[in-house]
């Protein structure tokens, strides 16, 4: 088992760690159990300093941590030039990044403005296309690329609104990447986690409402946890996945196959 999971120093980006909550920092702690070297990338100064802050409080250290603003393809060339130029080879990369404005998680759907529509997309789903692209020159012995989403991609979620949207445009890029990179031996797959108490959840005006409809409905009767995506993640990231791309996997306590 030992032999498969092979994640003892090999490098991995994180991408979209804004607190302890963070789905981004559950994968963190699960990969600084494994023995992997920790790369960072974070938008703005607070969450630098808050990614610095949980590092100290943990005790884990990075192998470096570099800015990097998703909606720029320029910030995204430099961070993974700057990555690629540190570290003889990048294994692994978690893009944990969604955004969308604030007003267009509010009210109804309809009233989704053209810009926030595009912010959305743009944060949401473009972003990994824009971060598999730069981050393949430097995944010279293949590797594994790992996004997150959400159940709201194929069902209506009350108040996710156009960040569902934005899901379902980055589940199809998930796969389409998936086609394109496979001939690199790069696997792309992205998790699509249950409902966690984390800093984006709080968007959603209905989010205690899925809480306990979960611990009602899933066949687990219960949440999952942020260390439990962090484990799939790091599963799938390591050789003990080796022959899965393309895929959405379900950590939701078996929610999504109840009707």
């Amino acid at each position: 088992m030992e032999d498969l999971l092979k994640l003892k120093d090999k490098n991995i980006v994180i991408m979209g760690v804004a607190n302890e909550r963070s789905l981004a920092w559950g994968v963190a702690k699960s990969l600084y159990k494994a023995g992997a070297n920790l790369i960072f990338t974070y938008r703005k100064e607070r969450s630098l300093l808050k990614i610095n802050k949980l590092l100290a409080d943990n005790n884990f250290e990075a192998k470096l941590v570099v800015e990097c603003d998703v909606n720029s393809d320029e910030s995204i060339h430099d961070a993974f030039t700057k990555i690629g130029t540190a570290v003889d080879n990048i294994h692994g990369v978690v893009h944990s990044v969604a955004f969308a404005h604030a007003d267009d998680l509010k009210g109804d759907f309809i009233d989704t403005s053209r810009s926030g529509y595009a912010f959305a997309q743009d944060s949401s789903a473009y972003s990994l296309i824009a971060v598999a692209k730069a981050s393949k020159p430097f995944m010279n012995e293949g590797g594994s690329i790992i996004s997150m989403t959400y159940l709201g991609a194929e069902r209506v979620v009350e108040g996710y609104n156009v960040m569902g949207i934005a899901k379902a445009s980055l589940e199809m890029s998930v796969k389409y990447l998936a086609l394109d990179l496979g001939k690199n031996n790069i696997r792309v797959n992205a998790i699509s986690a249950g409902a966690i108490r984390t800093l984006a959840a709080k968007g959603i005006p209905s989010f205690n409402k899925i809480l306990h409809q979960i611990e009602e409905t899933a066949p687990l009767k219960r949440n999952v946890t942020q260390e439990e995506v962090g484990d799939m993640t790091l599963a799938l990231l390591s050789n003990l996945s080796r022959g899965v791309t393309g895929e959405i996997v379900y950590v939701d306590s078996g929610y999504n196959i109840m009707g």
